[in-house]
């Protein structure tokens, strides 16, 4: 069992915000959190998560998001667009953007402000989406951090865009260091 704090691997059990316990089934590997804070931050830190998509995620972020574009869920329907199969949702694709910010850089306790998004191309069940993101500047009075966001699939830009987010000051911050 591991603690409410904790990122869960697939088959684990998991604490519950409510004190119950539920078996995790995460697919992806995660790397351990790691808390950076404004002053750690340098421009040209560049930070790599890589996902393949299966068809229980997309089928997960449909029912977590209410959208059920057919697109996503039907390889019938899917078949007769010009794709040709089944496509992830493209916040899906961008939610992997928010799993780096959130986790690794800069990580714990960062918010976002906001998040531009350029849909490149589609991303097909099956697609191993390698996600870069890269602190552009540093905007020091306002312990802000613009970062260039970058989803491929096999070299070729899917998505693109840029995120600006709060990150928590060490000499200011009263965040709790999360253990490694």
């Amino acid at each position: 069992m591991s603690d409410p704090g904790s990122i869960a691997n697939p088959g684990q059990d998991v604490q519950l915000a409510s004190g119950g316990w539920a078996r995790s089934n995460a697919h992806m590997n995660l790397p351990p959190l790691r808390t950076l804070f404004f002053e750690d931050l340098s421009v040209g830190m560049t930070e790599r998560l890589t996902k393949t998509v299966a068809s229980s995620d997309v089928v997960g972020f449909a029912q977590l998001t209410g959208d059920r574009n057919p697109i996503h869920l039907s390889e019938h329907f899917a078949a007769k667009t010009t794709f040709r199969t089944r496509v992830a949702h493209g916040l899906y694709t961008a939610s992997l953007i928010s799993a780096v910010l959130g986790t690794r850089l800069p990580g714990p306790g960062a918010v976002y402000i906001s998040q531009t998004l350029n849909f490149r191309a589609p991303v097909r069940i099956g697609d191993t989406v390698v996600v870069t993101v890269t602190v552009a500047e540093l905007i020091q009075e306002k312990s802000r951090a613009r970062l260039s966001c970058l989803c491929e699939v096999e070299g070729e830009p899917v998505l693109d865009g840029e995120a600006l987010v709060k990150v928590p000051s060490q000499v200011k911050s009263k965040r709790p260091v999360v253990k490694l």
